[in-house]
């Protein structure tokens, strides 16, 4: 087993070693939301920097799982409860939009991800799962105007071999992609665009004086009009009011060595993409390349690549047993990132414009995010509002989470009880 991740990105092209000292705007992060950003903001006529501490999608928009979902973590029901129906309905909107908006761009810039829109099926656990996703149903539908179907037991063997779950919801707007790959294109569509991209340079901190901003950087000061903050599950000490209000949490995930294209399809027969009712759930797909790739939470404290492997390798067996004798053949990590309301939230804090917390829902809603805030940022649009509501620190929390290990321990209990 490499303890690598499948998605390894492709060669990029050279890119300037150092960045230019002026900009109009800097933007700190080369995943999925700063890329958008610049690339929007270099075709509304600006000079823009993107300043990425490892390597363009070196964390989670190289690293997740490519599914590209609408919706968000909260389901559609918890959505109406806490926003009511008006804004639930403009949130859910939002994340349809973001979906076309990603295959728009794909198809603009030729990028060859192996995108398909083929859907995504939650699978139920349980019965009262499969009840729980029988009201989803009835809340998309009358609430949003969007068709899913529930799918029970028979249905269910159509797109699964396997007899761990009693039901699922089918939702045909999802898709998948090759992460990477699509990070990579969406890099070089930036660039062809205009926008000056820098691997390597970490920044240190940010200070703003007289309307301009500087950031410090281990490459020396780039000084711009704006910043975006677009770090995500990697925000660290240089940014310490945004660290306090997003949470990382780790997201393993293991692929098997190539299946003979008779067995990936019987595993998955119209190869969609999938991920289950638990609190604590796993997600799953096959690759170009017909492997399975197993993702979920293994493990809520840091724990190592190998022992991880070993707690998905017991899930994907059981899942599908006829897996056994399949070598696993990778192995990885990434960080997912959790706001408190486990919500994406977009404005502006101490001078800085951020972007950030998808929580697991990120492909699609940070590339139309990065989008909307690349427009707000040129003056061509205000800022998505999204939920209305501030994103807000985390109590008693300045970067390390200690409270994560009590949190897996309530999911799990949770899961065995209901």
């Amino acid at each position: 087993m490499s303890e690598r991740c499948l998605w390894d990105s492709p060669a990029a092209p050279p890119r300037p070693a150092a960045p230019p000292p002026f900009a109009d705007i800097a933007i700190v992060g080369g995943g999925y939301t700063g890329l958008s950003a610049a690339r929007t903001l270099a075709r509304h006529g600006a000079s823009v920097t993107v300043l990425e501490r490892h390597r363009v999608g070196w964390g989670a928009s190289g690293r997740n799982g490519g599914f590209v979902l609408p919706g968000y973590q909260p389901d559609a029901d918890d959505l109406v409860r806490r926003y009511g129906g008006e804004r639930a309905r403009s949130l859910f909107a939002d994340s349809l939009d973001a979906v076309r908006y990603l295959e728009d761009l794909i198809a603009e810039e030729a990028i060859d991800c192996g995108y398909a829109r083929r859907g995504a099926v939650t699978l139920a656990g349980r019965p009262r799962h499969l009840r729980d996703l029988e009201r989803s149903r009835r809340t998309l539908r009358e609430q949003f105007g969007h068709e899913t179907e529930v799918l029970g037991p028979a249905e269910l063997r159509d797109e699964i071999d396997t007899g761990c779950y009693c039901g699922g919801l089918l939702d045909l707007a999802a898709g998948g992609l090759h992460p990477a790959r699509y990070c990579a294109g969406l890099a070089a569509a930036a660039a062809r665009a205009g926008a000056v991209i820098v691997e390597g340079v970490e920044v240190l901190g940010l200070d703003r004086v007289g309307g301009r901003t500087t950031l410090r950087t281990s490459a020396g000061p780039v000084r711009a009009a704006g910043a975006l903050l677009a770090t995500n599950g990697y925000t660290g000490a240089a940014f310490p009011q945004l660290r306090r209000r997003v949470v990382p949490i780790g997201s393993y995930v293991v692929a098997t060595a190539p299946l003979a294209p008779s067995v990936a399809r019987g595993l998955l027969p119209r190869g969609r993409v999938m991920s289950d009712s638990w609190n604590l759930l796993h997600y799953f797909r096959l690759s170009d390349d017909g492997r399975m790739v197993f993702g979920g939470r293994a493990s809520f404290t840091p724990t190592s690549i190998a022992r991880s492997a070993r707690i998905l390798a017991a899930a994907l067996h059981q899942v599908f047993p006829s897996l056994a004798s399949v070598p696993i053949e990778f192995a990885w990590s990434g960080r997912v990132a959790f706001t408190r309301d486990r919500m994406p939230h977009a404005g502006v804090l101490e001078g800085a414009h951020y972007a950030l917390g998808y929580a697991g829902h990120g492909v699609a809603l940070s590339t139309w995010l990065g989008a909307r805030m690349g427009d707000a940022l040129a003056g061509r649009r205000s800022i998505p509002a999204l939920t209305g509501q501030a994103l807000r620190t985390v109590p008693l929390y300045r970067g390390a989470p200690w409270f994560l290990p009590a949190v897996g321990g309530y999911y799990r209990i949770r899961d065995w009880l209901i």
